[in-house]
């Protein structure tokens, strides 16, 4: 007796058949005039690694475009300060296969791209990102492999950018913390964040 799991490409394909039409038009291996533009737009994304313990995804956001366009397949990211856990990196230096999922606030779609990556740290790239001073220790550049955009319809169904703040009863990071570490205090690590976020953004 089955238990239902498809363990085969043939199986997968019985069940949903293939993309037709649009789905399959829109896949381009560089940007577009359109594609650069929407990019361009997005202070968000998610960058998604894979590596020899698996799979990694990260937040990564800026306040301008999360990403600089280098040319039409070649795409920019700093790398800002962080947690200094490198997850990203480290499977970027092991295996470049990335894949990022760029937002805009308000708008239905998501635009996607799949490519390979690496790390530098070569001083004119660094030196894209110069803003008084400042700058990120590294730079991942992300050869586009394939770039299209997402159907609205996840968007849609989550109402992602619908009025209303549904995060005032979750439990806040110190909270979590506390939960695994008994002796951390949560509370005390909540009420400074406010003031380590403002200094250590950069």
């Amino acid at each position: 007796m089955s238990d239902g799991t498809i363990r085969d490409l043939a199986g997968l394909e019985a069940l949903y058949g293939g993309p037709k039409g649009a789905a399959v038009t829109k896949v381009t291996d560089h940007l577009t005039p359109a594609y650069s533009r929407w990019i361009a737009a997005s202070r968000f994304c998610v960058l998604t690694t894979v590596g020899p313990d698996g799979t990694d995804g990260s937040p990564r956001g800026d306040d301008g475009p999360v990403v600089q366009q280098l040319d039409a397949r070649t795409l920019a990211m700093p790398d800002w300060r962080g947690n200094n856990r490198m997850d990203s990196l480290r499977n970027i230096v092991r295996d470049g296969r990335v894949s990022l999922m760029f937002m805009v606030p308000g708008s239905q779609n998501v635009m996607r791209v799949n490519g390979m990556a690496e790390v530098t740290v070569a001083e004119d790239v660094i030196a894209r990102f110069d803003d008084k001073g400042r700058r990120p220790r590294s730079v991942i550049l992300i050869r586009i492999g394939e770039v299209y955009p997402q159907c609205a319809r996840a968007v849609l169904r989550s109402r992602l950018w619908d009025a209303g703040d549904e995060s005032a009863d979750l439990p806040t990071v110190g909270d979590m913390i506390a939960e695994i570490d008994a002796g951390f205090d949560g509370e005390a690590y909540d009420l400074d964040w406010p003031k380590r976020a403002k200094t250590s953004l950069w």
